[in-house]
């Protein structure tokens, strides 16, 4: 049986990432009725490509995230319609809703009013800023979004000599829908637990801070100085060989060392250097280019992988179905109504089927259906029996990951109440401690790095070296008692330590292990390294970024955290099976399979209608005009590089935008009254705008276009985003006091939960083998055995002196 199967679900919904979260809870078996305006969902008539479509029927997007679900059409100026919509609910488990949707614009269906109707059920909403605060009703894009979120230039993205760009494919509507799955489902074991439903508020922003900047506010306040403080591109990232792209990545300086003797440049190698290691890829950037193209892909890609340097083709609409370890995984399919290639669910759970995909339904196809049916409401108990605890309380968890991808996934365990032992060696801790650039000079500077101090609040810190037959011996005594194990390395390492499933589960019977490889378990690359970027680059969200003129640019921040929030699904997918069967899980949620999912709109459009989508700068399918305008001022760098986004998503967008210009000639053509227009002169459009914008500062412009309800944003450089009231209203920042680094502000969960938690952050991030004493003694070790694993170096609080 499907993990959710007899779970139902009404998507109140429109747009990707209310869709996108729905069609994952179909997936898993839910029951999921898509309640439409008579018009229907927006997302039916949609093609990034302009390609016709039956409005009826759908477009192929549709059909790809509608697949499994009922259609109900629902008038919200009709009474009779209202009361089916409030049958639907009392029948129901959770709701997802946005403010797109008109059925869900009825002042009876907005989130507060369904979640006081209605107290059993879990109501997610997915808003721009969230439901309440100064910028609740203001207009956004998921591009202006971007800008807000400090992502257009978060990571340094691009280069100095034109504008940021923005990260293509929409992706941070995918990303806001992969929340609000994995939290709806956290609520949903809090129910199942406590009986009662609660008003999960996304915030779309918050989200995109989550995943298109890498932890900015912290860095800055532990270190006092940004991340990146100049665009320039990722070196050697996407480059040109002698017969197309391939991409090449540094993560570490051994990487870097190992790329420098492949390329026959071992006088490169400096360990010493005052420099970072971009900054050494910058400096012999041209010799590198160079080399890569003297060289074929295939001969690039085989060379880097034996040197364990991170590579990979990169991916787009057309070839992604085509390469030989997607092939080799199947990790396509076909639309069960279209017949179009689109991306199989990111995760894989041995032994619990997912839901086979049925085709999406017409509009309205089950609305006499559910009309005439007599469904059973189902009630909350009273308020006092509800204890209200943390969604995953009660759940232990064996955090064997590192770097970003895995430690975001266990991060939202622990946040959401999950004991989680983050394990590491004191001889090689993990590779976020060692990132910030603090130099080892400096006393504690394991300790020291903002990026594991984000990304590790509310977990235990406990070291074992498992090359020693003492450390794999603790660990034996250690996975009995957890309830969850996590790892995120290649395959091999797993594997040569003897860790596999079979082996866990020999441990403990019901044990779920959640494996987050790169690329999957098995395949041709699944030994490859994998990291943020070369992901990104091999499931095209790379081919989306950046402008048509040049290679693309690597988003850079995106692959790890959206991994990490898919595979919370997967598992808390897998929890819901093992709390039906008492059956432990192996879950595999490879990096991978996750980022085809946010990029699948390319397989599907090259697929269905032949259009292969292209990066075009900061335009987009989306708005028009839709980029980034410079504006009057000097930044807090000292350059002319202050901008604004704009994004007119609407003809009535379109009518105040001209409002506020004055009305002038050159903007009352006809032919700009719509889309289509506005993109055919996208280019005269943006000559007028950029000579407004660059007369105004960019606080003048937001205060103008924002008053008249145009999506605009301040193009923010990450580090300021404490700045920004709505976060502040909201409290998306706590501060942390840490025992090395001091008091720093820390991001939160993406959403505030009404039943918590509050604060998000119970305890600083563990220094290293902080919890040794306390867990080994759990497990009945003495003092006298604790004592000589330490001295055998067994266990440790510092790495060994170099």
């Amino acid at each position: 049986m499907e993990p959710l199967h007899g779970y139902t679900v009404v998507d109140l919904s429109d747009g990707i990432a209310g869709a996108y979260a729905t069609k994952m809870l179909a997936d898993g078996g839910a029951t999921v009725v898509n309640v439409e305006p008579p018009e229907g969902d927006s997302l039916r008539g949609w093609s990034a490509s302009g390609a016709e479509v039956d409005l009826d029927a759908g477009g192929a997007l549709f059909s790809f995230l509608g697949c499994s679900k009922h259609s109900v059409v629902a008038d919200p100026d009709d009474t009779g319609d209202v009361e089916l919509v409030h049958r639907l609910l009392a029948s129901a488990d959770a709701v997802v809703w946005s403010p797109q949707g008109r059925t869900g614009s009825h002042p009876s269906l907005v989130p507060a009013q369904i979640h006081r109707r209605h107290p059993h059920l879990v109501v997610t909403s997915i808003t721009p800023f969230g439901l309440e605060g100064p910028w609740k009703d203001r207009a956004a894009t998921e591009f202006t979004l971007q800008a807000w979120s400090g992502g257009a230039v978060g990571l340094g993205r691009g280069s100095q000599d034109r504008a940021p760009v923005h990260v293509g494919g929409q992706v941070g509507d995918w990303l806001a829908g992969a929340y609000a799955v994995a939290l709806t489902l956290a609520s949903r074991a809090r129910a199942l637990r406590d009986g009662r439903g609660e008003l999960i508020d996304l915030s779309a922003l918050e989200v995109q801070i989550l995943g298109l900047t890498y932890y900015p506010v912290t860095y800055f306040g532990v270190l006092d100085r940004p991340w990146r403080s100049e665009r320039r591109p990722t070196v050697p990232g996407v480059a040109e060989a002698a017969d197309g792209l391939v991409a090449l990545g540094c993560g570490t300086a051994q990487q870097w060392f190992d790329l420098c003797t492949m390329s026959g440049h071992d006088e490169w190698i400096d360990e010493h250097s005052p420099l970072s290691i971009t900054e050494q890829a910058n400096l012999h950037a041209p010799a590198l280019y160079e080399w890569v193209r003297n060289h074929k892909v295939d001969d690039v890609r085989d060379l880097a992988s034996a040197f364990r340097i991170p590579n990979s083709p990169v991916g787009n609409g057309e070839n992604l179905p085509t390469l030989d370890h997607f092939q080799h995984r199947q990790v396509f399919t076909r639309n069960p109504r279209d017949g179009f290639i689109q991306p199989v669910p990111p995760y894989r759970l041995s032994g619990v089927p997912l839901h086979r995909p049925a085709p999406a339904p017409r509009l309205g196809a089950h609305t006499e259906d559910y009309r005439h049916a007599t469904p059973t409401p189902r009630k909350a108990p009273p308020a006092e029996e509800v204890h209200n605890r943390l969604p995953l309380s009660g759940i232990r968890v064996l955090d064997m990951t590192t770097f970003w991808a895995g430690p975001s996934c266990t991060h939202l365990l622990a946040m959401l109440g999950a004991e989680v032992i983050h394990l590491e060696s004191a001889r090689r801790p993990d590779g976020t401690r060692l990132i910030a650039g603090v130099p080892v000079t400096e006393a504690q500077w394991w300790e020291r790095s903002p990026i594991f101090s984000a990304l590790n609040t509310n977990k235990k810190g406990l070291t074992l070296d498992l090359q020693t037959e003492a450390g794999r011996d603790v660990l034996h005594r250690l996975i009995p008692t957890c309830d969850v194990i996590v790892e995120n390395f290649t395959p091999r390492v797993i594997e040569n330590l003897g860790l596999d499933y079979e082996f866990v589960r020999s441990l403990r019977r019901d044990v779920v292990m959640l494996r987050m490889p790169g690329f999957g378990l098995d395949g041709p690359w699944r030994d490859n390294p994998a990291f943020a970027y070369v992901i990104e680059d091999a499931s095209g969200l790379s081919w989306l970024t950046g402008y048509p003129d040049r290679n693309p640019y690597e988003p850079y921040s995106i692959g790890d955290p959206n991994a990490g929030v898919h595979a919370l699904t997967g598992l808390l997918l897998a929890l819901e099976h093992r709390r039906r069967t008492g059956e432990g899980v192996l879950v595999e949620a490879a990096m991978v399979d996750a980022a085809l999912n946010i990029a699948a709109e390319q397989v599907i459009e090259y697929s269905a209608y032949g259009a292969l989508l292209q990066r075009n700068g900061n335009r987009g399918p989306a708005a028009a005009p839709q980029n980034l305008y410079r504006t009057a001022g000097i930044d807090e760098f000292g350059r002319q590089d202050c901008w604004v986004a704009i994004a007119v998503a609407t003809d009535e967008q379109w009518t105040s935008l001209r409002a506020v210009l004055g009305d002038p000639s050159w903007a009352a053509d006809p032919a700009l009254a719509d889309a289509a227009g506005r993109r055919a002169q996208h280019d005269l459009i943006d000559d007028r705008l950029a000579t407004w914008c660059a007369a105004r500062s960019s606080d003048d412009v937001v205060e103008i276009l924002w008053s008249a309800g145009v999506p605009v944003a301040k193009v923010m450089q990450p580090h300021r985003q404490t700045e920004l009231a709505q976060l502040a209203d909201r409290g998306f920042f706590e501060h942390v006091d840490h025992p090395v680094n001091g008091r720093a502000a820390h991001s939160t969960l993406p959403a505030r939960m009404s039943h918590g938690p509050m604060p998000v952050h119970t305890r600083h991030a563990p220094l290293l083998g902080q919890h040794n004493h306390e867990l080994l003694r759990e497990l009945g070790l003495g003092d006298a055995e604790i004592a000589a694993l330490a001295a055998d170096g067994v266990i440790g609080s510092s790495p060994p002196a170099r």
